[in-house]
């Protein structure tokens, strides 16, 4: 099965393939002649994960699906949450986010914190949302190579790895991310059989 999925981040578009499977190929908006940026104005992730599924299925007419992420720091009264990928600037600077999250939780004890990301997605005109959570803590300091976003400073419950430091199928397996698009595939495949 083919389906829009909102994102050209190449990175994010590897990760969903990989836990989606072979049985659907994503394909993104750039090849489906949408080029401008898709806005994501809202002040929750549900409403920017629907404000960019509707968006493209209002351009394209193609079933589709989009995410919004946000890591919910509990200190810092669920910041950067829905801002998260802006949170030290207007661009997807990950690594000035992480330097001003670190700054922001200097001293701090408590380094509680989640992920969650919702998926919103447009089947046959009808809209459904999926949601996925992870808790875990803020590292002192980023460790890995891996990921992207803040995965080098996000250390899972019960794990003594960062997320940036796990193999992609391990993190897949047990990340926001990973549990919203499962719920999507489970959903896909009861419904598009």
């Amino acid at each position: 099965m083919k389906i829009l999925f909102a994102t050209n981040n190449a990175h994010k578009l590897q990760e969903v393939q990989q836990i989606l499977g072979a049985d659907y190929l994503l394909v993104t908006p750039h090849q489906c002649g949408v080029d401008e940026e898709i806005p994501e104005e809202q002040e929750t992730l549900e409403g920017n994960a629907l404000q960019k599924a509707r968006y493209l299925f209002e351009r394209t007419g193609l079933d589709c699906f989009a995410d919004d992420t946000g890591l919910e720091v509990a200190a810092l009264n669920g910041a950067p949450g829905v801002h998260s990928a802006r949170y030290a600037t207007s661009g997807h600077d990950f690594a000035a986010n992480m330097r001003l999250l670190l700054h922001n939780l200097e001293g701090v004890e408590d380094r509680s914190a989640r992920f969650r990301t919702v998926v919103a997605l447009i089947l046959g005109g009808q809209e459904y949302l999926f949601e996925g959570e992870v808790r875990g803590t803020i590292m002192q300091e980023p460790a890995g190579e891996g990921g992207f976003g803040y995965d080098p400073v996000f250390r899972p419950e019960g794990y003594d790895l960062s997320f940036a430091e796990m193999a992609p199928e391990e993190k897949n397996r047990i990340s926001h991310r990973g549990r919203a698009v499962a719920k999507l595939a489970a959903f896909l495949a009861e419904h598009c059989k």
